[in-house]
């Protein structure tokens, strides 16, 4: 590891005292990202191995049989943790590593890994926050269907209950799913992550069963270990028309019941879209009691949240007949997705206001650069810089105003494969040679440093 140290001070305020005393700060991690070791120790192939061992699928056939081989070096990436003083880490357990066959035998050797990992964070003082499903399906449950069919979702309880008696002990903070819109509309509609489908009805049928396996192990964890806090992750956008338009407004109004509603509601008690069922015209694979198990009680919502939508209506496209609009001027991050800061506090509000959040956590929130090693070994990237602290800023805010923020965890600890993009996109705070495996502190990951360090102090000083 080498420093890539940057001077004190920030670029903007943040108002660190609306945050509480005890607010999570923390990165975000997932496992198929990060973890490599893709054939040891039991583990199985995910729909993610498939998918990118599938020519045609990935940037530059990338996949993630190595990439940052964190099952080999947790450590290192723990003591990385600690250097940027963070007391809080979001990661994911690989239910191909736990459950090869997506259902049925245990692999007490993937248990083991996490058993060691969970203690290795908890000695170095710092919270596990665990995502049962972040989207690396056991591929021998999409070989009897994956998520459009209904024993995924009662699998997927299955084996959330196997986790959840193993490190229910010392693990208090759960989510069940991230990020579910990815699995089933860009993996089942659009075709551009794992399984790689382009099937309405499966999509819809997969989102139904998501959200079914969000309750049903909900559920199993709050029986396996009883003082859990379970919540759910969703990547939401705020949605603005391209015009004024009464077409362009209900292209947004459509926009945000795809992005946003679909999965809000449901699991609020409030049923899925009556729109947005009569829009895809696909019949949900409802029975009864279904409603109540997706509205299982929620201790919290998570908000990945990485960029804003403009659109426009598109009656002859795909649904929901919205298309995006590119906006001249506007500031754009590597992967080319629109910086709006302004969007993050929007949306935390939202959840405070529209659905009555008792206690949110942003997920996830970060962005991609072209990032370049200086002669010296280190790292700068001041947009990267400026990208995370206005929208510190804006979580801080939304603070202010009455959101219940407890937590934030900046995507990603470090540089990873990217899913469909590959490795060439990198989002993390620690930069990731990935011949060597060496990591660098870059420039944005001293920010994020400082800025917890003047929270704590804060929090000493109020103590």
């Amino acid at each position: 590891m080498t420093d890539s140290p940057v001077p004190e001070g920030t670029y903007v305020t943040i108002d660190l005292a609306a945050l509480p005393h005890d607010f999570l700060w923390g990165t975000a991690t997932s496992a198929y990202q990060i973890e490599g070791a893709v054939a040891e120790d039991g583990r199985s192939p995910s729909i993610w191995d498939t998918f990118s061992h599938t020519p045609g699928r990935t940037a530059g056939g990338d996949h993630g049989d190595v990439a940052c081989d964190h099952y080999h070096r947790w450590r290192e990436d723990i003591a990385l943790m600690r250097r940027l003083g963070v007391n809080a880490y979001r990661l994911s357990i690989a239910w191909p590593r736990v459950v090869p066959g997506g259902d049925g035998p245990v692999n007490a050797k993937g248990l083991a890994f996490y058993d060691e990992l969970i203690d290795g964070l908890l000695e170095a003082g710092i919270t596990p926050s665990v995502t049962l499903y972040h989207w690396d399906l056991p591929q021998a449950l999409q070989d009897r269907g994956g998520w459009p069919e209904r024993d995924t979702a009662h699998a997927f309880a299955r084996y959330a209950s196997v986790v959840a008696e193993r490190l229910g002990d010392r693990v208090t903070h759960w989510a069940t799913l991230n990020e579910p819109l990815c699995s089933a509309w860009i993996g089942h509609l659009e075709g551009k992550m794992a399984p790689g489908l382009t099937d309405l009805t499966a999509a819809v049928r997969a989102s139904y069963h998501l959200l079914l396996g969000h309750g049903l192990a909900s559920r199993a964890v709050r029986a396996a270990a009883p003082g859990a806090q379970i919540g759910i992750v969703n990547n939401l956008s705020t949605i603005h028309p391209a015009t004024d338009t009464p077409e362009d407004r209900a292209a947004a109004r459509r926009m945000d019941g795809h992005t946003n509603r679909w999965w809000l509601d449901p699991v609020h008690g409030r049923g899925f879209p009556a729109d947005m069922r009569e829009l895809y015209g696909v019949d949900l694979p409802e029975r009864p009691g279904d409603s109540a198990a997706i509205a299982a009680p929620l201790d919290w919502l998570g908000l990945n949240y990485y960029f804003p939508q403009t659109v426009a209506d598109d009656p002859a496209g795909p649904a929901p007949y919205a298309r995006a609009v590119r906006r001249d001027g506007v500031p754009r991050t590597g992967m080319d997705w629109e910086v709006d800061a302004s969007g993050i506090e929007s949306l935390l509000l939202r959840l405070t206001d529209d659905y009555g959040a008792r206690r949110l956590y942003v997920t996830e929130n970060g962005s991609a650069y072209p990032d370049v090693v200086r002669p010296d070994g280190t790292v700068d990237d001041p947009e990267r810089q400026e990208y995370l602290l206005s929208h510190l800023a804006a979580c801080a805010s939304a603070a202010r105003k009455g959101a219940p923020l407890a937590g934030y965890f900046a995507w990603s600890l470090l540089d990873n494969f990217e899913w469909a993009y590959g490795y060439e996109k990198r989002f993390g705070l620690v930069h990731v040679d990935y011949e060597t495996q060496r990591r660098t502190i870059k420039g944005a990951g001293y920010r994020y440093a400082e800025v917890v360090r003047a929270h704590r102090g804060r929090a000493r000083e109020a103590a």
